[in-house]
């Protein structure tokens, strides 16, 4: 069973139809103001991410030294969390762990290493780009099969689309 979730929206005192939330990025957790030391279960909560992976991503070195209190506990800065965002993005990019690893390590060592990193971004960036044509593609498909279904399109003017399919 599939649960779809949708909110009411309004503008102007007229009644629109929902608005399908799972469409949108979840609202992310804002950080709180003057605040710059936070643990992992805060950083969690911020990120989506699990105090498991945290401690993984410290772990193989994604991560740079995190700070930790006179208990021990890991303290968390803003610059963390904005290197968790930017990891976040590089996840989605499907850009393998090892190659994040390698980033990390590069950014670690300083400016003298701007031309690797650039040309694994630039890497990274085809990949992404022949994704988007293949997604683009496949969008095309079903936009014809959909035209197909709703009368829209005939069968016949579908092109490659199979009439028993």
């Amino acid at each position: 069973m599939t649960v779809l979730q949708t909110t009411a929206v309004t503008t102007g005192g007229a009644h629109e139809a929902p608005e399908d939330i799972c469409t949108a990025p979840p609202p992310r957790h804002p950080r709180p103001d003057g605040e710059d030391r936070y643990t992992i279960s805060e950083v969690a909560a911020f990120t989506g991410l699990t105090a498991h992976t945290l401690r993984w991503y410290e772990r193989i070195g994604l991560m740079s030294h995190i700070d930790r209190s006179h208990t021990g506990q890991r303290r968390y800065t803003n610059r963390d969390l904005d290197w968790l965002d930017l990891v976040g993005k590089l996840r989605l990019t499907g850009m393998p762990v090892a190659d994040m690893v390698r980033y990390a390590e590069l950014v670690r060592e300083g400016e003298s290493t701007y031309g690797e990193r650039r040309e694994l971004l630039e890497s990274t960036r085809r990949d992404v780009l022949a994704r988007i044509a293949e997604l683009h593609d496949t969008l095309a498909v079903l936009d014809r099969k959909i035209g197909v279904y709703g009368g829209t399109v005939r069968p016949e003017d579908s092109q490659g689309v199979s009439r028993t399919h």
